[in-house]
């Protein structure tokens, strides 16, 4: 009697699965949440690092002209003064010639107007390399013009390119900012809808299965107990489990029709056992136990139609017991098969 008072008082509405469904979908937004801006920031560290390389390399360049235009400069002055002291070379040959002019003028030997005229000749001759000199000399001036002018245009450029670079990080910061924000709301759509597919799910899975004491909800997850399932320490599906599994896999061809194609689901299968040892030729440890039964269940499922796309197996042993005790009810809750449906 103690045992049937204890089913009626499991039957009684339990609101604290709900509130751990609600937190348990809070948390798993939040750390998907976290995991894209980690990457929306890892992704803008990496494009901010190339930014600042290009610019370095564009200011190393920079560096580099002004350091050449500044010593075209030096070049540009020094050829001014050679230019300078040219002319003033020309004038005083011009003055001398025009000294000599006026003393052949005034001297009437033939020999003094012969030595006036060699030094006439001699002067010209100065003179004229002074003016190829002093033409030489412009040339270059007019060539390291030139130079600087090509060299300030490509300080301009790149000014002009280093400006660009940084429109353009702008922009992609910005864009980064309109993607983060885009999949937040497109991982808070999918995430209302899968929650919306889910409780749907389980709403009929509680109505096919109606109120069974061996049948429970834990938080986000249906819990089939071990017993209507599987014999103890065995992995084959008994007969008389198969049409609960027939009614589920019903639930799950009607699901799959329902959900979109784009949005990524399973059916998590997660195979328990208590924490009493096991080791048999077949399953050397529980781990072994665990994930048998829920591929035994898996492929059961697959076969009535299921798509296997949607379905996942796994064995957890004992190591994620609901339930601390030692005695044999405590082992009886960890000995389970729970489902969930999850993101894949």
């Amino acid at each position: 009697m103690a045992l049937g008072r204890s089913r009626r008082g499991e039957r009684h509405i339990d609101y604290w699965p709900g509130f751990v469904d609600a937190l348990s979908t809070l948390l798993l937004v939040f750390v998907f949440l976290l995991s894209v801006f980690v990457l929306a920031q890892f992704v803008l560290t990496q494009e901010i690092g190339s930014k600042d390389d290009a610019m370095a390399r564009l200011q190393a360049q920079i560096r580099e002209l002004t350091e050449l235009l500044a010593l075209e400069r030096a070049n540009d002055a020094e050829a001014e003064s050679q230019v300078g002291a040219l002319r003033a070379s020309l004038l005083r040959l011009e003055q001398e010639r025009d000294v000599l002019r006026d003393a052949a003028a005034a001297v009437a030997s033939p020999e003094e107007i012969a030595s006036a005229q060699s030094r006439t000749a001699e002067l010209a001759r100065q003179l004229g390399e002074e003016k190829d000199a002093a033409a030489s000399a412009a040339a270059q001036i007019a060539i390291l013009n030139q130079q600087i002018a090509a060299l300030r245009r490509q300080i301009a450029a790149l000014e002009e390119a280093l400006n660009i670079s940084d429109q353009k990080d702008k922009e992609s910061q910005s864009r980064l900012a309109d993607l983060g924000r885009r999949l937040n709301v497109a991982l808070a759509q999918r995430v209302q809808e899968l929650t919306r597919y889910r409780s749907e799910f389980f709403g009929r899975l509680r109505a096919i299965l109606g109120d069974r004491p061996d049948v429970r909800v834990v938080g986000d997850r249906f819990v089939f107990q071990s017993e209507i399932l599987f014999d103890p320490a065995a992995a084959q599906l008994r007969p008389d489990a198969l049409p609960a599994l027939d009614k589920l896999a019903s639930a799950l061809i009607e699901l799959e029709k329902q959900i979109p194609d784009d949005l990524p689901w399973v059916l998590r299968v997660d195979g328990h056992t208590d924490n009493r040892p096991i080791a048999t030729p077949l399953y050397p440890s529980n781990w072994e136990l665990s994930a048998a039964r829920a591929i035994a269940v898996v492929q059961y499922l697959a076969q009535r139609g299921v798509s296997p796309q949607h379905l996942v197996a796994a064995g957890f042993g004992e190591y994620q017991p609901l339930d601390a005790g030692s005695d044999d009810e405590a082992r009886a809750r960890n000995r389970r098969i729970e489902l969930k449906l999850t993101e894949r």
